[in-house]
């Protein structure tokens, strides 16, 4: 095969791993210096902090006045499994699932919570289902941005403003770097650690008044962990969404989320945060145009991911390969990439087919992706070099 140079130059941060995800651009441990630490977080100037990580993410996203904003335990976890198990069983349900996580609260519907009238409508990955088709009568759960197949919803056209069930959204991996139809979403979850690039541990939970509604309408027929209760004698809790959070947080990520959002308004707020975005996934775009060994997983432009970058090996000679040793060899050539400090954390997720996954969220600096690109397609070389011995 045709020789391929080694780059001379290295991406500067080659952090592109798609969860915890890179730290903004300049960010230091002294930047944490000023954590409020040792104190409780139900003192004055705890809770105004928590409360700040809320009010700036509603100011800086466009969320609406008259939804919830509100800080929960268990990441993205728990803020998508507090929604599924407090409100869901009102109405029937139906779960849309192209990806690990979509798939996952699926399980959890069907498995856990044992809704009898639960769909469940999947589509492999790189493909997404007919969201036309979606009946609004019921309860729909669907994450926006699949971060283990890189597929995401293209646009909210699909979600209907006369909807009869709620639309319950795990938005973790496009918050921040895609535009979100917030007057169309009941509840929204999210990380600090996706596209702000924040500590993990910390869930965003966001309820449009009908979401209120149900919380204060409906009990379901199972018990709640005490983690998951936002509801007291028919009440929203609603210090929940002011700061005043279940268990005890950790001070010290609050600060780093702080920070990141301090930085997310030096780039322009949400708009910014996702003109970085898209300008980061067209460097990938524009070398997958040029390069023969490799493509999307996702076929079809419209639902591409623009964070989660999920790219296949499409080589002959790698297709070719066994079945199980496929995978074997794509991670193969994440070692050889790590190796020689160009890329961190880029395989592909351990349900989705043998390939890379690249993040290009907000946090990833352009210069650093370009730095990338060469490097791809030496490390494609040297493993095939290896292979063919």
């Amino acid at each position: 095969m045709t020789e391929v140079l080694r780059p001379e130059s290295r991406p500067d941060s080659p952090m592109f791993s798609s969860g915890p995800c890179a730290k903004r651009p300049g960010w230091s441990l002294q930047n944490l210096e000023n954590a409020f630490l040792g104190r409780s977080h139900r003192a004055s100037e705890g809770k105004a902090r928590l409360k700040a990580v809320i009010d700036r993410q509603r100011a800086i996203l466009g969320i609406p006045d008259d939804y919830k904003v509100g800080i929960v335990p268990g990441s993205d976890t728990g803020a998508v499994e507090m929604a599924l198990w407090s409100m869901l069983g009102a109405r029937p349900v139906t779960m849309l699932a192209w990806e690990s996580f979509g798939s996952g609260w699926a399980t959890d519907v069907v498995k856990q919570l044992k809704l009898k009238d639960a769909e469940v409508i999947t589509a492999g990955y790189g493909e997404i289902p007919d969201l036309a088709a979606t009946d609004w009568s019921r309860d729909v759960v669907f994450t926006w941005n699949g971060t283990t197949s890189g597929v995401r919803v293209p646009n909210g056209d699909w979600i209907s403003e006369n909807r009869e069930g709620l639309a319950i959204c795990d938005a973790t991996s496009a918050v921040f770097a895609m535009e979100l139809p917030w007057e169309k979403l009941d509840v929204v979850t999210w990380s600090w650690q996706k596209v702000l690039g924040g500590e993990a541990a910390h869930g965003m939970l966001v309820l449009s008044p009908r979401a209120v509604e149900r919380l204060e309408t409906y009990t379901p027929a199972w018990p709640l962990p005490k983690v998951f209760r936002m509801t007291k004698g028919g009440k929203l809790i609603d210090g929940i969404f002011k700061g005043e959070t279940i268990n005890t947080p950790s001070m010290l990520a609050v600060e780093d989320a702080l920070d990141a959002l301090d930085w997310a308004e030096t780039v322009g707020g949400s708009k910014g945060m996702i003109a970085r975005t898209d300008a980061n996934a067209k460097v990938i775009s524009d070398w997958v145009a040029k390069t023969g060994w490799v493509d999307y997983l996702a076929a079809d432009p419209a639902i591409r991911s623009t964070t989660s970058v999920c790219l296949k090996i499409t080589d002959d000679w790698f297709t070719s390969l066994p079945a199980e040793d496929q995978p074997k060899a794509a991670k193969e050539l994440v070692a050889i990439l790590e190796k020689e400090g160009a890329a961190l954390d880029i395989g592909h997720y351990r349900d989705a087919p043998a390939g890379l996954r690249i993040w290009a969220g907000a946090t990833v600096e352009k210069a650093d992706l370009e730095a990338l690109m060469p490097w791809l397609d030496w490390g494609y070389a040297t493993l095939k070099n290896t292979f063919q011995k």
